[in-house]
């Protein structure tokens, strides 16, 4: 298993990489500056377990390249890491199939954060089949919390932990669950006896 970095820009592509190579040391961490070389790089280097993704590469255009991994390799975690504001393109690239949005600008410890927490999402992905519906205690208030209509940031303050850690929490709560957004969340919760009120 390779952790996968695509970035044209050098030094972000260093860092992004060092920050891996923290999170798992030893890992075989394989950097690219475009998305056209991705098959040869799989085919070189062995499956993906993690990819990230810078959005703006020579060969993409707006969310392209999120679309262009997730039907190449559907099950496999996509970071994506960008220079523009979560505000901007965040809504796009997770309806694209990107499983968190990462803005450059938060800093080595919140971006490392955020991949430490998809990179061990559960311990394998494979568990998380929509059937299962062992939510964790965590979960449940999450979804208590989406019910209340409340955003990231207030959930964030509200349970003491950083935006990016609630991103992936809801990532995982989406996989568990097999939805896709907060509304489907709120209706899957509501109809399988999930929320009381």
């Amino acid at each position: 298993m390779s952790l996968y970095v695509i970035d044209d820009h050098p030094l972000m592509r260093e860092a992004v990489v060092m920050l891996l190579r923290r999170l798992r040391a030893g890992a075989n961490v394989v950097e690219l500056d475009r998305l056209g070389g991705v098959d040869a790089a799989v085919k070189a280097h062995g499956a993906p377990e993690l990819f990230c993704l810078d959005l703006k590469l020579p060969d993409t255009t707006g969310v392209s390249g999120v679309h262009q991994l997730k039907n190449l390799y559907p099950d496999t975690p996509l970071a994506v890491l960008s220079a523009s504001p979560a505000a901007d393109a965040e809504e796009q690239c997770i309806e694209a199939g990107a499983d968190i949005y990462i803005e450059k600008s938060s800093g080595a410890s919140e971006i490392g954060a955020a991949l430490r927490a998809l990179l061990n999402a559960d311990g394998g992905f494979e568990e998380l089949a929509p059937t299962d519906n062992k939510l964790s205690k965590r979960q449940k208030q999450l979804i208590v919390m989406l019910d209340r209509g409340l955003s990231n940031r207030e959930i964030a303050d509200e349970l003491g932990i950083s935006e990016h850690t609630v991103k992936v929490h809801l990532w995982r709560l989406f996989r568990r669950l097999g939805v896709k957004s907060r509304t489907q969340t709120i209706y899957y919760a509501r109809t399988h006896g999930l929320l009381t009120s």
